[in-house]
């Protein structure tokens, strides 16, 4: 037997069928799981960052009073945070914590694994002795975790956790930085001269497998951390492309993937960040990064940290032997607006600059910019 349906009846029951869809799509809505909202608005102005000594008991936070700095960035290894599996030192948190939220300043913590994970957290876990890029170290061989090992990666969720559980509903914590598939800091940065390049070939790096890595890692800050904005710090893959062949062009693709996918896997919560800025005219003399923040300014949040002190080290930033030109020009280059008038929302700036009271007029000049 078969049934005939005339064409009125096969109108109306399309409408009631699109009816139904449209409510049970409105009904979804609003039963659904609101989205974490984010405490505090977006990270703005001038930060101040500071570099955890481990052999002083305490921070030296005088630079979060200066009027000019709206957040302080702190920098602090893994292994200076919990030596001991599950027993978390967080002396130095609580000191950072209480003070800026007496002064009501913004925090961004920077923490670093990779190169600076605790002895414990390695244990039965890939590594490979690598050279340090940059910084304190630079040149020392390290044992270097590989940033897609599942044992590495879960000892460094579990502290996360434990952070979280502490300070993630401190009105000053407003960004974290993402880490964990990382060597010397919070950059996604891997060691990469010709001979470490012939390491990972070995090892089996590739774009899929490290950036399959990365997007594991934002998703649990993602999750953990639905108070804050969660920062990547840029900095770039390997030469190598996904057949295990070197191909110069792989680095690139594999930086604007990462931009990409943390784009899409945190949505507005996102903060694009370069920690190479300098005075220097022309190109960068490091990773490339600043014409490529600058091009986001106005899409999304963006951030530049400074590479180094000023008063350290001014002839790599911009002017030699006059730190306060130095400094000076270095704000230029990373408040300068884009095609479209945007500027970069803040700029981390090294403590010594930001006490030192050659450097206030300069200091003061920028802050006025973000206003």
């Amino acid at each position: 037997m078969s049934i005939h349906i005339g064409g009125r009846t096969a109108i109306a029951m399309l409408r009631t069928f699109v009816l139904l869809s449209a409510l049970l799509v409105l009904f979804l809505a609003a039963t659904a799981e609101p989205a974490p909202a984010v405490s505090g608005s977006p990270p703005l102005g001038l930060v101040v960052v500071i570099e955890n000594k481990p052999q002083q008991l305490q921070l030296n936070l005088q630079a979060i009073n200066n009027p000019s700095i709206s957040g302080v960035a702190l920098q602090i290894r893994w292994r200076d945070l919990e030596p001991a599996q599950g027993q978390p030192d967080w002396s130095k948190l609580d000191q950072l914590f209480a003070a800026a939220e007496s002064s009501h300043k913004w925090v961004q913590l920077l923490l670093f694994p990779g190169f600076f994970s605790p002895a414990w957290a390695l244990e039965g876990v890939q590594t490979e002795m690598f050279p340090i890029q940059y910084g304190p170290g630079k040149g020392s061989v390290e044992r270097l975790p590989m940033p897609w090992d599942r044992t590495y990666l879960n000892r460094w969720f579990d502290f996360l956790r434990l952070l979280s559980a502490r300070y993630g509903k401190s009105p000053a914590l407003r960004v974290i930085a993402a880490s964990g598939p990382t060597s010397v800091s919070a950059e996604y940065t891997l060691p990469s001269n010709p001979e470490d390049v012939r390491k990972w070939l070995a090892l089996g790096y590739t774009p899929h497998r490290y950036l399959e890595a990365w997007r594991q890692v934002l998703q649990f800050y993602a999750a953990t951390f639905p108070n804050q904005y969660i920062s990547l710090s840029l900095g770039f893959g390997l030469n190598i492309n996904d057949r295990g062949k070197l191909d110069a062009t792989a680095r690139q693709r594999t930086k604007l993937a990462m931009i990409d996918q943390a784009m899409s896997l945190l949505s507005g919560r996102f903060v694009l960040q370069y920690s190479n800025l300098d005075g220097n005219p022309g190109p960068d003399k490091g990773p490339p990064g600043t014409e490529l923040i600058l091009s986001y300014n106005g899409r999304i949040i963006t951030g530049f940290q400074l590479r180094t002190s000023c008063l350290r080290n001014s002839e790599n930033m911009g002017a030699t032997s006059d730190p306060q030109l130095a400094l000076k020009r270095s704000l230029a280059k990373g408040l300068q607006p884009n095609a479209s008038g945007h500027r970069v929302n803040y700029i981390e700036i090294y403590e010594p600059d930001v006490l030192a009271p050659e450097m206030q007029p300069v200091l003061r000049d920028a802050a006025a910019q973000f206003k």
